[in-house]
């Protein structure tokens, strides 16, 4: 019987997105829409994504996982809130946390894309 949760780096992910869900408030930009809209979003999105995880193991959800983290690096800057430096550091440093490990996940892991590893290292 598998555990309920394989990765470590799920419930990781969800405590993250509970941060961006919070942070506007806890750290005074509330009044920038567009960041606050970011925040929560991507947020509710790290929170289901190791939900969803948990009902069904794929690979996909490493890939959501690191697409959440590269939109939250590039974020700032695509919807202009980049002026706004605790958002902008914020979404940079927390993307770049979840793209992290999103790839260990992709690299290391056996069920979730180890397959990486064995066609890197026999080529």
């Amino acid at each position: 019987m598998k555990p309920l949760v394989t990765h470590w780096q799920d419930p990781v992910n969800a405590v993250l997105g509970v941060w961006l869900i919070g942070a506007p408030w806890a750290f005074a930009f509330q009044a920038e829409t567009a960041a606050v809209a970011n925040s929560v979003v991507i947020g509710l999105a790290l929170l289901a994504s190791p939900l969803a995880a948990i009902v069904l193991q794929r690979v996909w959800e490493e890939w959501v996982e690191l697409a959440l983290g590269l939109w939250l690096i590039a974020s700032s800057w695509v919807l202009g809130f980049s002026a706004v430096s605790m958002a902008r550091t914020l979404t940079i440093g927390t993307g770049i946390v979840v793209a992290a490990l999103a790839v260990w996940v992709l690299l290391v892991d056996r069920d979730n894309g180890g397959q990486w590893r064995k066609r890197i290292v026999h080529q």
